[in-house]
């Protein structure tokens, strides 16, 4: 599976070209499924949020089902126990993408693996991953506590698909647990390799390397210890 982790989805050119790049072939051309089931854990999410992401009526940049798509769909991790594998397996075989929407990552990461989904991500060789915020942190082995938001104190572990962390809405306008100080005292708690990004940022993971797209801002921690600043655009 390739991975493109992004904290506000496909905000701007560079980020969508590295989705093309990803897909092989036009966004014209692919079939999309949207996961929305991020949001049913997150205290801030309502069934109103939910249908305006799968809907697209977002005011701004970020939207992910009205790109164009030849097809998009949408998988409700919560149903897909009740359905049996014989249905919804060959729907996700058959996506070209995988639109995983924000929320609670925690929560996410329990329905990936109640649903099955989690065990079948290892044969999606040609399938694209598009996260945005819990999206994206869902593939990650932490998401800190300060992110838990569904059964708080419980653990901050998620899927360990990839070896680092992720900070999103890194100095979002107005949100004043992400900022830059903030993202800071957060990776002093996550070992390992740590990004915190912008909404104009976004990291792509093809066959395990990863490499950061970005027309924002976005700062790389090692075991807690900052790289050197990276300007907006680098």
């Amino acid at each position: 599976m390739k991975l493109l982790l992004t904290s506000g989805g496909v905000t701007n050119d560079s980020i969508r070209n590295a989705l093309v790049d990803l897909l092989g072939k036009p966004i014209a051309e692919s079939t999309a499924l949207f996961i929305p089931t991020a949001q049913w854990g997150q205290p801030q999410c309502s069934p109103e949020s939910v249908w305006m992401s799968v809907a697209d009526h977002w005011q701004g940049e970020g939207g992910l089902t009205g790109m164009g798509w030849k097809s998009v769909g949408v998988l409700e991790l919560t149903a897909l126990p009740s359905i049996g594998e014989d249905r919804w397996v060959p729907w996700v075989r058959d996506a070209d993408v995988l639109l995983v929407d924000g929320g609670e990552a925690v929560y996410l990461a329990t329905w990936m693996r109640e649903s099955g989904l989690a065990d079948l991500l290892p044969s999606l060789g040609d399938t694209v991953w598009v996260g945005v915020s819990a999206g994206s942190m869902v593939m990650t082995p932490r998401i800190g506590d300060e992110f838990v938001d569904w059964k708080p104190g419980e653990g901050d572990e998620t899927l360990g698909v990839v070896d680092f962390s992720i900070f999103p809405h890194l100095d979002y306008p107005g949100w004043s647990g992400n900022t830059m100080d903030r993202a800071r005292d957060w990776a002093t708690r996550i070992p390992g390799t740590a990004y915190a990004i912008d909404d104009q940022t976004a990291i792509s993971v093809v066959d395990g390397t990863a490499g950061v797209i970005s027309e924002g801002h976005w700062q790389l921690f090692r075991d807690g210890v900052a790289s050197e600043p990276t300007p907006a655009g680098g």
